[in-house]
């Protein structure tokens, strides 16, 4: 019998659970490892190793091939952690101990930094996956249309202050999704051809207007633009997104002070 001449007393249950917590304990090392490719080696305020980097070792470099053509990428890289670093950010640290806060010394909003900031995020269009561009103007689109809920194009664009910024001249459709991500707005409800991209979720479509709470109209002139009128890179979708969250804090002085 196979349970007494070839394993004798030995017992299989216990081996099973053994073997499982053995497998377990490498599958978190592994997932904890693999997890450290980016945003590592991790550095202090003054650009040093931290004495606390982490309680697991740093994965060996791989390197990926990146598809439709854009090159390779060796993760974890000192050198491609610096190449996404920004210099000279308009920030002061408030206190020399590691790790307090640091107060924007400029126009935060126009500096990208706390609330607004963002990361240099590649510069080019993110793709479906037949190589499209995912994200483009409803108007380039004849097969899109809205087919439920109210439809923006036409409405005066209000801030947060009440003022109206502009008429809404287009929608923005994420193709293999079919969502609305972005709102074009043109600045003058004339139609002058200056126009700025609003992120949909930061706009309130309503019976008659759109609200943008997060910017007051003097805030408008300054939200990042796109070189290209008919698709958006990460990295500007990045720039404009930040632009609208950091207004909810930086818009006006008043939204910075102290609340209670």
């Amino acid at each position: 019998m196979v349970g007494v001449e070839f394993f004798g007393n030995f017992d299989l249950a216990s081996a099973a659970i053994w073997l499982f917590w053995i497998f377990f304990a490498g599958l978190i090392y592994y997932l904890q490892t693999e997890n450290m490719r980016e945003g590592y080696p991790l550095r202090d305020d003054n650009d040093e190793p931290p004495a606390n980097e982490s309680l697991w070792p740093l994965p060996k470099e791989k390197t990926f091939q990146l598809r439709d053509g854009r090159g390779e990428l060796t993760v974890p890289s000192r050198e491609y952690e610096d190449s996404k670093m920004r210099g000279d950010l308009a920030l002061a640290q408030s206190s020399p101990a590691t790790g307090s806060p640091w107060i924007p010394t400029g126009d935060p909003m126009v500096d990208g930094v706390g609330p607004a900031s963002w990361t240099p995020r590649r510069d080019a269009p993110e793709l479906d996956a037949e190589g499209h561009a995912k994200i483009k103007p409803m108007s380039s689109l004849p097969g899109f249309h809205v087919s439920a809920g109210r439809d923006p194009r036409g409405k005066v664009v209000v801030g947060g202050d009440g003022e109206v910024i502009g008429r809404v001249i287009d929608l923005w459709v994420d193709v293999p999704e079919q969502m609305v991500r972005y709102l074009t707005v043109d600045l003058n409800p004339e139609g002058t051809g200056k126009t700025r991209l609003i992120p949909m979720n930061m706009a309130r479509i309503g019976t008659d207007r759109v609200t943008v709470r997060s910017l007051h109209a003097h805030n408008w002139e300054a939200v990042p633009t796109i070189r290209s009128a008919g698709e958006v890179t990460l990295l500007e979708e990045e720039k404009i997104m930040a632009y609208y969250a950091g207004g909810t804090l930086y818009a006006t002085p008043e939204r910075a002070g102290t609340v209670l």
